[in-house]
């Protein structure tokens, strides 16, 4: 047995034990992407490197043995400087988006793909499920909104970018879940103004069983959605069932009530927190002891929190909009930033994960990503857009999207280790990127250009004799993991492609479904 010391704490472990799991026999994370408990160390990534006290020289923790009277720390500032330039170092060579573009261009950020995907295969309800987990009111944006997510639609320029306004629409008007708001928590909230941004914030916090009451000056509820949109555009009836939606969680609407200063006075002493969502700022209000400019109140721009800590505004009351999808977005926001304080934490908001992306598609890119879609134009609604599409046309229409968000967005080692250490991606950014491939197997994907060469899958095939199997392909700079003698990714992989798919730390090996 060996004695050595990690973050000041010794642990005693046997001859032969690396660094790495003497840290984990203390409890403590030493970050690895190229390491596999079935294959051991490879030593490519150097993401798990600590210091040693004595020298300060770094050391690969992952296949560095563990010696007598070792004094190592895991994590300092010049540790997390050398991991964060390792994974900027990898990220210059990864050609892959995390989230899909439409995704990043939609203020709410709602997973589009995967809506897509479940209208496609005609589980309506699990699509509604997924809009409304960032869209309170899927239906009335479907006919309103202008659609920047199309605009980014990487289909766009082939032959037409995915409907994905109507379909967001066929979701929330075809969908049926049945919503169960959390018990009260005893939390109070006060939202004035029930527009786009109000109903939004209401609609989260309630889900959460924070009760909320929606003050509103006029007799009727939906600010500008109801008396600036006219029926051609927007029926009432829609706007009237998803206002009704959010009232049956528990929110409460007062209407005829216009808050002045001693009533917002009075609703900071009677309310946990306050939401002012009651459109453009009105001289009455910049009486109100919170800082405005000449747009309207002054907000943090992650947390929406003014001067006042348990006063939060969105919408238009910061700045005028006639874009609904960013009140919506906004109230969404506000809704998280204010649970956050409720519950004690630090006010943050929701703050954007770490995005790889690599921008527009080359043509010659057109046809690997058509590889996953089908080959029709987009689709106009039989009978009219204001009808909307039928559920056939719903299902072919949902099948066009291209799948450009990630299959393991939500479990990529590199994505994680990106935004825990502020990886910048284009800091060693080639002036030219690779093009981007795209190789199916029966069950998996492979795509090369997210490949970070850790090795783990070269070292499964040959343990598992598979009879191809992965290998490196080149030299230097050139190097890519491949397969050799120009055999299919079938022939390559008859045993374990699952199994390396789920090993793979990116989204280059990953299961189709």
């Amino acid at each position: 047995m060996i004695k050595l010391k990690i973050n000041n704490t010794e642990v005693e472990v046997p001859e032969g034990t690396t660094i790495l799991q003497a840290a984990n026999q203390l409890g403590i994370e030493i970050p690895t992407l190229c390491h596999n408990e079935e294959v051991g160390h490879l030593n490519s990534c150097m993401i798990c490197l600590v210091k040693d006290i004595h020298s300060g020289k770094f050391i690969p923790s992952c296949s560095r043995q563990a010696e007598q009277g070792m004094d190592l720390v895991t994590d300092d500032e010049d540790i997390h400087e050398a991991r964060r330039t390792g994974l900027e170092l990898l990220l210059s060579d990864h050609v892959g988006d995390c989230d899909a573009p439409c995704t990043i261009a939609c203020p709410a950020h709602m997973d589009i793909p995967i809506m897509n995907r479940l209208l496609a295969t005609g589980k309506f309800d699990e699509a509604l499920r997924i809009v409304k987990q960032d869209i309170a009111l899927p239906s009335v944006l479907g006919y309103i909104c202008p659609a920047p997510c199309e605009g980014a639609c990487r289909r766009k320029p082939i032959d037409g970018a995915v409907s994905i306004c109507l379909l967001k629409r066929f979701a929330g008007e075809n969908g049926h879940i049945e919503e169960k708001p959390a018990s009260l928590t005893g939390h109070k909230v006060a939202i004035i103004g029930s527009g786009p941004a109000g109903l939004s914030a209401a609609y989260y916090l309630q889900l959460k069983g924070v009760q909320c009451d929606v003050f509103e000056k006029a007799s009727f509820t939906g600010g500008q959605l109801r008396s600036a949109i006219g029926d051609d555009v927007l029926p009432k009836s829609v706007l009237d069932r998803e206002i009704s939606d959010i009232a049956k969680l528990g929110v409460k609407f007062i209407l005829n009530t216009e808050i002045d200063k001693a009533q917002f006075e009075k609703l900071q002493q009677e309310y946990n927190a306050v939401i002012i969502a009651s459109g453009e700022i009105a001289m009455e209000q910049k009486y109100w002891e919170l800082e405005w400019n000449f747009k309207g109140f002054i907000v943090d721009s992650d947390t929406f929190q003014t001067n006042v800590p348990r006063v939060f505004a969105v919408g238009s009351a910061l700045r005028s909009s006639k874009i609904a999808i960013r009140s919506l977005a906004q109230g969404k926001e506000a809704a998280a930033s204010v649970w956050q304080l409720l519950n004690g934490l630090p006010v943050q908001g929701q703050p954007m994960k770490f995005n790889s992306r690599f921008g527009k598609l080359v043509i010659p890119e057109y046809a690997q990503y058509l590889k996953e879609s089908v080959d029709e134009k987009r689709i106009e609604p039989g009978q009219g857009t204001l009808t909307g599409f039928s559920e056939e046309e719903v299902k072919a229409e949902a099948a066009r999207c291209l799948h450009c968000d990630c299959r393991k967005a939500t479990n990529c080692k590199l994505r994680d280790y990106s935004e825990e250490y502020g990886a910048e991606q284009k800091r060693f950014a080639y002036e030219e990127r690779k093009a981007v491939r795209k190789q199916f197997h029966d069950t998996i994907v492979y795509e090369p250009e997210k490949c970070i060469k850790c090795g783990i899958c070269v070292a499964l095939t040959e343990k598992h004799q598979e009879k191809f199997g992965f290998t490196y392909i080149g030299r230097g700079f050139d190097v890519e993991i491949g397969i050799p003698f120009n055999e299919s990714i079938n022939d390559a992989l008859k045993h374990i492609a699952n199994k390396v798919a789920d090993a793979c730390p990116t989204g280059a090996l990953a299961r189709k479904k």
